[in-house]
């Protein structure tokens, strides 16, 4: 063979030969190259059997229908929108880069958009018929959590601390006027989002009243945020209720728009007490709240008059030794306004109850030791319910069918994996999009009356083909450390891996609650980054300890007051797991995580130095009692009640222990684990004549998000490579 031939062969080879991540890759690419494809923002027509989506190119919403055998077909463009938006706005400019990606369907025919001009944001009721504008809201660009009213013809939002609503007759009603910075109105960011707030406004069904939490912070003490841009550095104070301390004061409030009256509801007693699982009844006369004691083990709900304030019943009260913890809004069964379905743990998973609007508990909906992760809906009848939830020990996401007078339940999806649903509007079909170790992306119309017609909409490819290789993956189960339940864990293998080798180890660890790292889908739920680093050479292992999510109450509440104990314990099960096997570097084992994870990194480094030679904590929490109230109180109960629990837990008096390297990397604008927690860390390794590496990003907050993100990933991999390889 000529040398040029030969030459031009080899070049050939090694511009198609498979190569390792790179670090770009392994940080951008899962979400990006690498996304295995799927519909963008796909939504069941209302009252119709179409499914909607966007193309590939954002630019027209996309649809199939069962009348058209689920063919595809463009329904509407972004020019289309543009120019309907031109035409009944012709002041303001429009540059739309994408189609709504937020659309909703309100009817059959009409798409509630938000649409930002140059000039103003505008709330649409869009007709896809018509291809025209039915009525539009214009607010200001600088309006936050804007909210359109049922019937199109208001819209709240916030300018500040205060509540505006503006209506379609071009009408600006101020709700709220308060100066003072410490109250605020109608804002999500109250009890930190905890208890599943996500809304801090609520229209009545009729719209003509606007429901919202009212909060007084002025009594929580200042936490300053040093702002490292301006010349001079300033401070930006945050309201930061730590454990133990005054927390904030929340009211709700009913503002009527037609007498312009505000009322606020009668929930009595003490003032700390958080209001949750916010609900209107039906026909709009009612507002159910959850009122929960600030100890979290006492929670009632309540009835109020959504006219006079008025409290008018306790329906029920839910009770526990550890802590309750309501996370969602009640759902009234269409068509029966005195009948509702309620979630809760109090028979040890969270699953379905059917109530009455008296409070008796008609039917537990429960099934097995199923935990429900998401409510979908109801047939057209409203004699089932539709759910996901868990399969295989919390590893897998299936569907469930439950008959609400029966309360037979039925499981509709069997594949192993993990099911993501969409339910169209009268419960007829369901669009499950479907994964596992071994399968990118599936999705399929199905037929829930008979699950044979069927109609396959996509099958994604694996992304990696032709570009690298990833190493091996596979799901393991290691028992804990109370010798009998079983924990869900993930084994990643070096690249290229040989069983006469040993390797070094990393453990990627959160253990928290609300947090579950370890699931039968794409990449066994693992960050590309896990995969990366397996490709660099080392076994990335993941457990989830007792203490995390979806599998049950009291495979949660063992952190009660002591959290960080049972986890570590768990965890170290974990670590006796990897020394069985040959291939491991017992001498080689390193530890990283992010918030919970960088404290139990912490604690791991610090409490059993002698396995882990190598730890990075981010954002760890260091002391519990700089934590803040909502969150830490409901694990570790406050520090006068439990000075043993926060004594066990906090990692600076242990400083003196630390004989292993260890990375501490904090964010300075952090607002949930406040930098004081890592500054305080360092001190106490100062005067223990203890080394310890710190690196801190001057701008970010509790997640070192966008580019800055592959420098953090990064220095994860640098500090190992330095430390753990040699």
């Amino acid at each position: 063979m000529k040398k040029t031939v030969w030459l031009f062969l080899l070049a050939g080879m090694a511009a198609t030969a498979q190569k390792n991540l790179t670090i770009q890759e392994a940080t951008m690419g899962q979400y990006q190259m690498f996304a295995p494809k799927s519909l963008v923002a796909p939504a069941w027509r209302k009252d119709s059997k179409t499914i909607t989506y966007l193309d590939n190119s954002y630019a027209n919403l996309m649809a199939r229908s069962q009348e058209n055998n689920w063919t595809e077909s463009t329904l509407i463009s972004k020019t289309e929108l543009t120019n309907a938006l031109k035409a009944k706005f012709p002041a303001d400019t429009f540059e739309l880069r994408m189609f709504p990606y937020t659309y909703k369907w309100n009817d059959a025919n009409t798409l509630v958009l938000e649409v930002t001009g140059k000039n103003n944001t505008y709330l649409v009721l869009f007709d896809v018929t018509k291809k025209e504008i039915k009525s539009a809201i214009a607010i200001s660009n600088e309006a936050a959590q804007q909210q359109l009213s049922p019937n199109g013809a208001n819209a709240s939002w916030l300018k500040g601390n205060n509540i505006v609503i503006s209506t379609i007759d071009g009408k600006t009603i101020n709700v709220t006027n308060d100066t003072d910075k410490g109250i605020v109105n109608g804002s999500d960011y109250v009890h930190r989002q905890e208890f599943g707030i996500d809304k801090g406004m609520w229209w009545s069904p009729n719209s003509d009243k606007l429901l919202f939490y009212r909060k007084d912070e002025t009594m929580v003490a200042n936490y300053p945020l040093t702002n490292w841009d301006e010349r001079i550095a300033t401070n930006k104070d945050i309201k930061y209720p730590m454990a133990g301390m005054k927390s904030e004061e929340v009211t709700l409030v009913v503002y009527d728009i037609a007498s312009g009256k505000s009322t606020t509801l009668k929930t009595e007693g003490p003032k700390e007490q958080y209001l949750t699982t916010v609900t209107w009844s039906p026909d709009g006369k009612k507002v159910y709240v959850g009122v929960l004691n600030r100890e979290q083990n006492d929670l009632k709900l309540n009835r109020y008059d959504a006219l006079t304030g008025n409290f008018e019943k306790t329906l029920f009260e839910e009770k526990a030794s550890t802590y309750v913890e309501p996370l969602h809004d009640l759902t009234f069964v269409p068509g029966k306004n005195d009948q509702f379905l309620y979630r809760s743990e109090k028979d040890g998973y969270e699953q379905l109850y059917l109530y009455n609007t008296d409070g008796k508990q008609l039917k537990k909906l429960g099934y097995l030791d199923v935990v429900i992760t998401e409510f979908l809906g109801f047939d057209s009848n409203a004699k089932n319910a539709f759910y996901m939830g868990t399969a295989d020990n919390g590893l897998e996401r299936q569907l469930y069918k439950v008959e609400l007078l029966s309360g037979k339940t039925i499981p509709v999806t069997t594949q192993s994996g993990t099911h993501t649903t969409l339910l169209s509007t009268d419960g007829t079909f369901a669009l499950d999009s479907f994964s596992n170790t071994i399968t990118p992306n599936t999705t399929t119309i199905v037929n829930l009356n008979n699950k044979k017609d069927t109609n396959t909409v996509l099958k994604a490819e694996n992304p990696y083909t032709g570009k690298t290789v990833l190493p091996k993956m596979e799901l393991v189960t290691v028992t804990s450390a109370d010798g009998k339940t079983p924990l869900n864990g993930r084994l990643i293998y070096p690249a290229d891996f040989d069983t006469t080798k040993k390797y070094p180890v990393i453990v990627y660890v959160y253990g928290g609650p609300h947090a579950q790292l370890v699931t039968n889908k794409w990449l066994g739920g693992a960050s590309l980054f896990d995969y990366y680093l397996a490709q660099q050479g080392y076994v990335v292992f993941t457990l989830d300890n007792r203490g995390s999510d979806a599998r049950g109450r009291d495979f949660e509440h063992v952190v009660h007051r002591n959290l960080g104990v049972n986890e570590m314990a768990d965890q170290m099960r974990g670590v006796e797991f990897l020394k069985s096997k040959a291939f491991v570097d017992q001498n080689r084992i390193g530890v990283s995580g992010w918030s919970f994870g960088g404290f139990m990194t912490s604690s791991l480094i610090l409490d059993h130095g002698d396995v882990f030679k190598v730890g990075v904590a981010g954002g760890p929490v260091c002391d519990w009692k700089y934590y803040e109230i909502m969150y830490g109180e409901r694990y570790m109960d406050t520090p006068q009640e439990n000075p043993e629990g926060y004594a066990k837990t906090n990692i600076i008096d242990k400083a003196k222990q630390l004989n292993s390297r260890l990375l501490i990397i904090h964010g300075a604008q952090d607002p949930v684990v406040v930098q004081q927690h890592s500054m305080e860390f360092i001190n106490a390794c100062i005067t223990a004549g203890k080394q310890v590496d710190y690196f801190l990003y001057p701008n970010h907050e509790h997640n070192v998000r966008g580019k800055d993100r592959i420098h953090l990933n990064q220095k994860i991999a640098d500090y190992f490579d330095t430390y753990l390889k040699k």
